[in-house]
C-alpha cells in the first residue's frame, strides 16, 4: 500500500510539474516583473531604475486618474446591473425549458465565445454606425410615415435624421452588455437549475402569485448563483480595453485605454504598471468580498 501511494505522489508530481513550471515562467514571474515595475521609475528610453518609490502609486491616485477609475467602476456596475436585469429571466426560462430546449438554449449562450471578441464588436459596429442596420430601419419606417402623411393630405416629415449611436457611452454600455451578458447568464442558470422545485409549488398553491414567488422565493435561493454572476461580469467590464477603444468617443475611455497609453504611447511602463495592480487589487477586493457573502447565504452555511 505505501508503495502504491508512493507511486501516485510520483505520478501526480509528473502530471503538476509541467503545468506548474509553465504557470510559473510565464504568468507569475512575469507578473511579478511588472509588480517591480510599479516601484520604478524611467532612468531612459528603454531602462527602468526599481527604487521602491510609490510615486506611481500616489500618481495614480492624482483626480485626472481617479475620475477615470470611478468612472470605469460605474461602467462596469451599470453593465453588471443591466446584465442582471436581462439576464436573470433568460436563466429562469432555460431552467424551467424542456431538456431538448433546454439544451440548444444553453448552445445558444456559449454561441458568443467560439467567435472572437474583434470580431463581434466590429458586427456591432456595422449595426449602430451612422448607414447601419438600426438607421436604415428607422429610415425605411419614417420614409413610410413620411409617405403616408403626404397621401392623406398632411404635411411631410422631411429628410431622415440618423442616430448618433457609436462612439459614445451608449455604445460603450451597449457593446460591454453585449459582450458580458453570458458570463452573468450560466451562474444563474447553474443556481436556478439546483433549486428545490416544491418550494416554488408550495409558494404558488399558497396563493403568493409568480411574482411574489420570484421575488420571495427563487431570488433569495438564488443569492449565490447572483453574486459569482455580479462578480465574473463586473471584474471584466472594470478591465475592458476593446469595446470602449473600438465603440467609445473621446469621453468614453475606460482605465483599461488609459493603461495601454502608457504602456505605448507615453512610454511610462512604472506609472502603467502601478494602474494596472491598482486595478488588480480593486478585484482582490471584489472577490474577498463575494467570499464573504457566499459564507452568509443559508446554502454556504449548510
Amino acid at each position: 500500500m505505501e508503495q502504491s501511494w508512493k507511486q501516485a505522489k510520483a505520478v501526480f508530481a509528473a502530471a503538476l510539474g509541467p503545468p506548474l513550471v509553465w504557470l510559473v515562467l510565464f504568468f507569475l514571474a512575469p507578473m511579478a516583473i511588472v509588480w517591480a515595475y510599479s516601484f520604478g521609475h524611467n532612468a531612459g528610453l528603454t531602462e527602468i531604475e526599481i527604487t521602491g518609490t510609490f510615486h506611481n502609486y500616489a500618481r495614480a491616485i492624482e483626480p485626472l486618474y481617479l475620475k477615470i477609475f470611478l468612472k470605469s467602476a460605474w461602467v462596469a456596475a451599470l453593465t453588471t446591473a443591466l446584465c442582471l436585469v436581462a439576464g436573470f429571466p433568460v436563466a429562469l426560462a432555460i431552467t424551467f425549458a424542456s431538456d431538448k430546449a433546454k439544451a440548444w438554449l444553453l448552445l445558444l449562450i456559449m454561441l458568443p465565445f467560439w467567435t472572437n471578441l474583434l470580431i463581434r464588436t466590429y458586427a456591432l459596429i456595422a449595426v449602430l454606425r451612422t448607414e447601419g442596420y438600426v438607421n436604415q430601419g428607422l429610415e425605411w419606417l419614417w420614409n413610410g410615415g413620411s409617405g403616408l402623411a403626404a397621401l392623406v393630405g398632411l404635411q411631410p416629415l422631411g429628410d431622415f435624421q440618423p442616430l448618433g449611436l457609436l462612439h459614445n457611452n451608449f455604445a460603450v454600455i451597449l457593446g460591454l452588455v453585449y459582450v458580458h451578458l453570458p458570463f452573468m447568464v450560466l451562474p444563474l442558470y447553474s443556481a436556478l437549475d439546483r433549486l428545490d422545485k416544491s418550494l416554488l409549488e408550495a409558494s404558488l398553491d399558497l396563493g403568493a402569485g409568480h411574482l411574489r414567488t420570484i421575488f420571495k422565493v427563487v431570488v433569495p435561493l438564488a443569492i449565490p448563483g447572483i453574486a459569482s454572476g455580479v462578480l465574473i461580469t463586473f471584474i471584466p467590464a472594470l478591465g475592458a480595453y476593446l469595446t470602449p477603444d473600438l465603440l467609445g468617443g473621446p469621453d468614453s475611455q475606460m482605465i483599461a485605454n488609459v493603461i495601454e497609453r502608457q504602456f505605448k504611447r507615453a512610454n511610462d511602463w512604472p506609472f502603467g504598471a502601478a494602474m494596472s495592480f491598482l486595478l488588480m487589487y480593486l478585484t482582490f477586493i471584489a472577490i474577498a468580498i463575494q467570499a464573504v457573502l457566499a459564507k452568509r447565504t443559508p446554502e454556504a452555511k449548510g
